[in-house]
């Protein structure tokens, strides 16, 4: 980890109370930043570490729908030494100190924690989401922050015109200040100097924290919920709003061949096994292993992967994870405790923990959540129609087997493994 280089006292809110319904069955029981992402990691670890690596330690990671499985992986993987009292990753559910309400929005959700940025006491207040996979060291922001003297900065992609109309863009001057706001526009504003490209809101934030506490109050006394919708643009008539450009973003340790900027939604199905391909092959868009800016997660104490024979290409391996003589693993990803059986194929699929592929097996384009066991010879995303009548099938082609409860699975030929699982 990176010493904390800020001049201003700063507390994180990480926004993971997100419900991901377009990402059902996978989110049938965990909310969506606890999805499991690549070989080891969860969605949320990819803010978590991006705030970390940023020198930004005070973390309040803001939970609602289906928490449990969140909670219990910060438990394991974000404790941060208590001789520290300003360093510390904290969950915390909907407060409730007005009344019985779930979080109903971005703003209220960061409302219903004002006791905790007045007891902290910090300069700055940082707000982001959870949902998404990508590298960007905050301190830059702040930076930007600090010399434009901003009220409010909010994190910026810019991104081809053409495709800007399904997202919140942001309009703004040469120097980044914000004009305006338009909500999926027809036609959206191009940015100064970059004919063709439009400015997205990625919907991350930078507030001094006393222009957040006032205007976290004022929209509650209008019933005003949502940052994007509400709060922001009531501040850009008496407040300074700029955008910072992700694009100048830079990380250190980035590859030649990696996509610069790399930033993605995983809000769907399809836009979740898209993202896996971009972390697969020799020149991955997105290359995990970045020992400059880690992506960090559980401290998993178990064996590494074993690897008894078969055909195995382009693929990643969790540990503890085992594939038998004569599987064919082709494109996919293989995250810890699973078990591949001889004679199974596996074709740009992921294999999530605990899983068991039976022998003789074909699975194509599958993603196999936990606690499964799929029987032996089964054959799985070569005839849509049947697969559509057992399974969810995305428009995309992807099929989804949700999470099993198979408690004792990842066994050797012997008969022994570790057993169940969380």
């Amino acid at each position: 980890m990176r010493e904390r280089r800020h001049a201003n006292k700063i507390i994180a809110f990480v926004l993971a109370g997100g419900q991901g319904s377009r990402l059902h069955p996978l989110t049938a029981e965990r909310c969506k930043p606890a999805v499991p992402f690549g070989a080891r990691y969860r969605i949320v670890d990819f803010v978590l570490s991006n705030l970390i690596n940023s020198g930004i330690r005070a973390i309040y990671l803001l939970v609602q729908y289906k928490a449990q499985s969140l909670i219990e992986h910060v438990r394991k993987a974000w404790e941060i030494s208590p001789l520290l009292p300003d360093q510390f990753v904290t969950v915390v559910p909907p407060q409730m100190h007005t009344g019985a309400e779930m979080f109903h929005g971005t703003a209220d959700a960061v409302h219903q924690s004002l006791r905790l940025i007045k007891s902290f006491r910090p300069d700055l207040v940082v707000v982001f989401g959870a949902d998404h996979i990508y590298r960007m060291d905050v301190e830059q922001m702040v930076l930007f922050h600090r010399q434009h003297q901003a009220d409010v900065t909010i994190s910026a992609l810019p991104v081809p015109v053409g495709q800007a109309s399904s997202f919140g863009v942001i309009a703004a001057d040469s120097d980044g200040r914000v004009q305006a706001f338009q909500e999926k526009p027809a036609q959206p504003s191009e940015m100064p100097g970059k004919p063709g490209f439009a400015y997205v809101s990625m919907g991350n934030y930078v507030f001094n924290a006393d222009v957040l506490v006032q205007a976290l109050v004022e929209a509650h006394e209008k019933g005003e919920t949502d940052f994007g919708q509400h709060v922001l643009p009531r501040l850009l008539r008496t407040h300074s709003l700029y955008a910072y450009d992700f694009m100048t973003n830079e990380i250190p340790g980035l590859k030649p061949y990696e996509e610069r900027g790399y930033w993605r939604d995983v809000g769907t199905i399809d836009a979740y096994f898209d993202c896996h391909r971009d972390v697969l092959g020799e020149e991955p868009r997105f290359d995990a292993f970045n020992p400059q800016w880690p992506i960090y997660s559980s401290n998993y104490q178990g064996p590494v992967a074993r690897i008894l024979g078969g055909d195995i290409d382009n693929a990643l391996l969790g540990a503890a994870s085992m594939v038998c003589r004569g599987a064919r693993v082709h494109n996919s990803i293989i995250r810890r405790e699973a078990v591949v059986e001889a004679g199974a194929e596996l074709e740009d699929c992921i294999v999530m923990d605990y899983a068991r592929i039976g022998a003789g097996s074909k699975l194509r384009g599958v993603i196999v959540d936990r606690h499964n066991a799929i029987e032996p010879g089964t054959c799985i995303g070569y005839d849509r129609d049947d697969d559509a009548r057992r399974y969810v099938v995305t428009p995309g082609g992807a099929v989804v087997i949700p999470r099993g409860d198979i408690c004792f699975y990842a066994r050797n030929s012997r008969g022994q493994g570790p057993g169940y699982m969380e």
